[in-house]
């Protein structure tokens, strides 16, 4: 096998450096926890619905494998969304969220129990986010990113948007750019050829008809 990881710590703050600027790039390197809203970040913000409700939600492979390296790195993870959705849920129980967290408008209140169940708290904690909602919650953090297509007044309170769109690699984007700027970039590469770190049959499984408590074994 050639070089694994491909490049060194050192080489990977470079890159961030080069694209943020060195001032930014030292706040992404002070990111611990990444919370997440859900329709327009973690998917492209598509609502299907059949005659029983939602029947479908789109997720990205590479925002998914960002987040497992993420988590193989040691940052916690959280999705914060305003709509209960079983297939979301679903989603970030396969991923190992450290914290999920439906059907929360007030996104504050939820933010403080994210923190109480982390460990974390607003000085290094990560909040990306699509549309004005999330604002309240972005306030609260010391660090704010959303996707292109967000509201202007988004837009104007996030440090960082993605060039990437929601739902088509945005997250990954980000999760690349925290993990680079805090040096756990070749960390997590290099546990991901262990086994131990790896996700499960169960985790990378498509299967509708296997039984939901298996996701939490």
């Amino acid at each position: 096998m050639s070089q694994w990881p491909p490049h060194n710590a050192e080489h990977y703050r470079a890159e961030v450096e080069e694209i943020l600027g060195p001032v930014l790039a030292a706040v992404f390197a002070q990111v611990e926890l990444m919370v997440f809203d859900c329709d327009g970040v973690l998917t492209p913000g598509n609502l299907v619905y059949g005659p029983e409700g939602e029947v479908l939600k789109e997720f990205h492979s590479h925002d998914g494998l960002g987040l497992v390296i993420a988590r193989i790195a040691g940052l916690k993870r959280a999705v914060l969304t305003g709509r209960n959705s079983t297939i979301v849920e679903r989603r970030c129980t396969e991923l190992r969220f450290d914290s999920i967290k439906l059907g929360r408008f007030d996104k504050c209140q939820a933010l403080q129990e994210i923190w109480r169940e982390t460990g974390c708290g607003p000085d290094n904690t990560l909040y990306m986010g699509d549309d004005l909602i999330d604002l309240p919650a972005m306030h609260q953090v010391f660090l704010a990113v959303t996707v292109p297509d967000a509201p202007t007044e988004v837009a104007e309170w996030c440090r960082y948007q993605t060039l990437a769109t929601g739902g088509l690699g945005a997250v990954r984007e980000v999760t690349d750019l925290v993990l680079k700027a805090t040096g756990l970039y070749t960390v997590a590469l290099e546990r991901l050829l262990e086994k131990a770190w790896q996700p499960t049959r169960t985790e990378l499984s498509s299967d509708q008809d296997r039984d939901p408590g298996e996701l939490t074994q």
